[in-house]
């Protein structure tokens, strides 16, 4: 069940059309894009792309989505990388869907799509940029983010990289919002961990992004022990067998309370010929969770678990 005190409250989350109640968020990915540009920080402007046409392709799969049940998306997209709140705003009017944006800055990639300013700025400065937007709003609406969305490269964090996580830990302290960390293989995930206690913030304040690129079990059992969300987001046709499993694993220890599942699907590409090969969001509901049901004995009551209730706890603040 949702958080007694938090429903009890009218505790809401902010969506792009403003704050939705939580137990009103239904069925929720946690984990999708609308858009990216991946030109790097340096280069990504609105100009690259047409407004209209990136809503004309993405519009159908959001309603194709809608259809399935999904009542709310996340769209993990962040600054410097094609976030665009007031395209949002009109999919989610024309769609009905409750979408969730984000703020913070992405350094995985090689911080490729980190702007120039995130090296020489502290970690108190970066924070204050994503406090402001917070609570004020994005790129001069008042469109607010619902999570901090971060990202970090595969091996021990970088010097940018934990400043990043300090950053998120400011900012976390400052507005509740959780961390959802690109973070992949355990390495950095269990240096996250340390580096937010250290700061003063409990790792259920972290959300792991891309568990599934670590294979051992027992690292995703041992990151859910302190607290922290475990995310299995990458779903699709030929990974559905391992995210079975891992979904699984994680129910058996005990720990479903602390999963996440979702596709990292989408998504119109900047700079592709008609935005390139846009992967709908309806492979999850077609097939993922009737897996779970005939495969590893997932009820009702779980399945909800997972794309209900957990959703809505992470979100709330």
């Amino acid at each position: 069940m949702l958080p007694a005190a938090a429903l009890a409250s009218g505790a809401g989350v902010q969506t792009v059309r403003g704050e939705v109640p939580l137990a009103n968020l239904g069925t929720t990915l946690t984990h999708e894009h609308v858009m990216v540009d991946f030109v790097g920080a340096g280069r990504v402007s609105p100009s690259r792309y047409d407004r209209e046409q990136v809503f004309q392709v993405a519009l159908p799969r959001l309603e194709e989505v809608k259809r399935r049940g999904c009542r709310t998306l996340l769209e993990c997209t962040p600054a410097w990388l094609g976030r665009d709140v007031v395209l949002l705003e009109r999919l989610s009017q024309a769609s009905g869907l409750n979408l969730i944006t984000n703020t913070g800055f992405y350094g995985a990639a090689d911080d490729k799509y980190l702007p120039a300013f995130a090296f020489e700025q502290t970690a108190a400065q970066l924070a204050a940029l994503w406090i402001k937007e917070a609570k004020e709003g994005i790129d001069g609406t008042r469109i607010r983010p619902g999570f901090v969305k971060l990202g970090v490269d595969a091996g021990p964090l970088s010097a940018v990289d934990r400043k990043l996580i300090r950053a998120g830990a400011i900012c976390h302290r400052a507005t509740g919002l959780r961390l959802h960390v690109h973070t992949g293989p355990a390495v950095p995930a269990m240096e996250i961990i340390e580096e937010l206690k250290q700061s003063g913030v409990d790792p259920s304040a972290y959300v792991w992004v891309h568990a599934q690129a670590e294979n051992d079990p027992s690292a995703h059992t041992a990151a859910a022990k302190t607290g922290a969300w475990v995310s299995f987001d990458g779903i699709n046709a030929e990974s559905i067998g391992a995210h079975v499993e891992m979904v699984a694993a994680m129910a058996t220890a005990g720990f479903l309370r602390q999963v996440l599942v979702s596709q990292d699907s989408g998504w119109y590409h900047v700079g592709e010929p008609g935005g390139g090969d846009f992967r709908g969001y309806t492979f999850l509901f077609d097939s993922f969770l009737p897996a779970l049901r005939k495969n590893a004995g997932f009820s009702d009551e779980q399945i909800r678990t997972l794309m209900v209730e957990n959703p809505a706890r992470v979100l709330a603040r």
